[in-house]
């Protein structure tokens, strides 16, 4: 068996479930690669991990640098020539559908639809193309249920399966919080929400600043603390007074986030969209409890085991913090529960798995004629 994955994004979520996926079918004794930005995260780990890696540099957003993209993963994809062809978010479906339209099997993960975070016409636009690619795809791969819906909404009609992003829970565990912040040189008292993610718009960082005062109202020794780096970062800091406040802390991009999830009260996740997030995964695995935005993946992943309130919401947002951090007993009776459904739900193996099983069934048929 001999697969490939595309992808556009290096870093954060998409990249994680990439390196998860390939490692496993390396290990399983498939013949495994990744097409990929050179530079970044995603393709320095999978070299560690002795997976070979095509240099495909491709934007973010589809334009007229898209041609050419499309003309450099013709030859990786020939110079492979894989059984299986793995599309890896909006970029990597659209110039990887474009370039293949359905000659080798094909599966598409969007990791949210790129109709999802477009407005108006160009939202239009995007639905009608995943409707017309839908044609050049043997396998659509949604994270969540949500995403599902969205996507036969749009008049998707391939065939689907829903396979929920996994974590580590072997390595994302519960740990002492104390001791965490002390490595982190948090303090150690001061009640602490954590939101780890890219500093951008789609991330929503601006909406739990917004939630801020009203958390500091009730709870005043608490701290935020934010964990990663992105475009927004600098002029959230301008803009918004209470950004500067204080309480609130800007750490930048971390490798040691599960240290932070250790270390939390309450981790936040005010998202505008989402596929599935990693996140709530990874926090609830680690034993704490998750508030966050009704966005795509959330009630699937958090379910009873947080707050999961009305997208945009930032009073109710406020009010779901500072209960937990106001009521520290009802909060560990949370984080209990969500490392017992991190377990049993979203393992990454689980994960793994059930993705091997579908590459098994496109390529099988094939190989029987």
């Amino acid at each position: 068996m001999r697969v490939i994955h595309v992808t556009q994004p290096v870093t954060a979520g998409v990249a994680a479930v990439v390196l998860d996926l390939a490692v496993a079918q390396q290990r399983s004794g498939w013949s495994v690669a990744i097409a990929c930005p050179p530079e970044g995260w995603l393709a320095e780990q999978a070299r560690e991990a002795r997976i070979e890696v095509w240099p495909w540099a491709a934007t973010r957003m589809p334009g007229p640098s898209s041609a050419v993209e499309a003309v450099r993963l013709r030859r990786i994809l020939n110079r492979v020539a894989p059984d299986v062809v793995h599309l890896h978010s909006s970029k990597a479906g659209l110039v990887g559908r474009l370039v293949l339209r359905g000659r080798v099997p094909t599966i598409f993960q969007p990791h949210l639809w790129s109709f999802q975070t477009a407005d108006g016409l160009l939202r239009r636009a995007c639905g009608a193309w995943e409707r017309a690619a839908s044609r050049w795809t043997h396998q659509l791969v949604c994270v969540s249920d949500d995403e599902l819906a969205a996507g036969r909404g749009v008049g998707v009609s391939t065939q689907a399966e829903v396979v929920c992003n996994g974590v580590d829970t072997a390595r994302l565990r519960p740990g002492d919080r104390a001791t965490a912040r002390a490595r982190l040189g948090l303090a150690v008292d001061a009640p602490t929400v954590v939101c780890v993610g890219r500093l951008a718009p789609l991330k929503g960082q601006d909406q739990l600043l917004a939630a801020w005062p009203a958390v500091l109202a009730t709870v005043p020794t608490a701290r935020l603390v934010f964990v990663g780096d992105g475009p927004m970062g600098d002029p959230w800091r301008e803009r918004i007074a209470v950004a500067r406040h204080e309480s609130v802390q800007w750490w930048g991009h971390s490798e040691a986030v599960a240290d932070f999830y250790t270390a939390a009260d309450v981790v936040a996740l005010p998202s505008r969209a989402e596929g599935m997030a990693l996140v709530p995964l990874e926090a609830m695995a680690c034993g704490r409890p998750v508030v966050a935005f009704d966005v795509g993946g959330v009630r699937q992943s958090v379910a009873g085991t947080g707050a999961v309130v009305p997208a945009g919401s930032v009073p109710a947002l406020a009010f779901a913090i500072v209960r937990r951090l106001a009521d520290p007993c009802f909060a560990a009776r949370e984080g209990e529960l969500a490392r017992l459904r991190a377990e049993t739900l979203f393992d990454r193996d689980r994960a793994t798995d059930q993705i091997a099983t579908l590459v098994e069934k496109l390529v099988s048929p094939r190989e029987s004629v």
